[in-house]
């Protein structure tokens, strides 16, 4: 197990979990969020490959529509 911090919670995850790992299994759409890692914007087109590595910090943000 490693642990991470994403949006400012300390999150337990399994070794090598990657971003789009971790979005399917929060049931987030990827088409509507966007990720931060340790300051940086990941590309979306990054985010089967990118690992989660111990002591990272992500930020993930949802765009919701509305008027």
């Amino acid at each position: 197990m490693i642990q991470a911090k994403i949006n400012g919670q300390i999150v337990d995850l399994a070794e090598k979990t990657t971003i789009q790992q971790f979005l399917q299994a929060q049931n987030h759409k990827t088409d509507r969020v966007a990720v931060e890692l340790n300051g940086q914007i990941v590309p979306k087109s990054a985010y089967e490959q990118q690992e989660i590595k111990a002591e990272d910090t992500l930020e993930i943000v949802s765009f919701v529509g509305g008027g």
